[in-house]
């Protein structure tokens, strides 16, 4: 189960860097937006609007890359809360499909398995 612990924090590690690229890309659209509502005189409300929803989705991609890049790293270091965390964003990333929905259903067979509690509650693990 240890290599399952490994290989899940990489791949929360991995969406999280994904998702703070998303973040830097959909923030530099919304600075795109806001240039040109300022360089022009007739699309400025359009150009607001736009760098404005393009703004709300950035802060929220930079969010849930920094939670899971996080959570990746508490949990490759076995941190109690680093599980937690992991089991937590495992329900939004459900709604990202494919990969959030098989990062989703992964998280929670791996960290739910009673191997996985000993090891992050520090009992001995024991082999059947």
């Amino acid at each position: 189960m240890r290599a399952h612990l490994r290989l899940l924090g990489v791949l929360q590690l991995t969406w999280g860097a994904i998702g703070l690229l998303l973040g830097a890309a959909t923030l530099a659209l919304a600075g795109g937006a806001l240039a040109i509502g300022v360089s022009s005189s007739g699309e400025r409300m359009a150009a607001g609007v736009t760098a404005l929803t393009f703004g709300v989705f950035a802060a929220a991609l930079l969010v849930g890359g920094a939670a899971n890049a996080w959570a990746g790293r508490s949990l490759r270091r076995h941190e109690p809360a680093g599980r937690s965390a992991v089991l937590w964003l495992a329900v939004p990333n459900l709604f990202l499909l494919p990969f959030g929905t098989a990062l989703g259903i992964y998280a929670w067979w791996v960290l739910l398995h009673n191997e996985s509690r000993a090891i992050f509650l520090g009992a001995p693990v024991r082999q059947p």
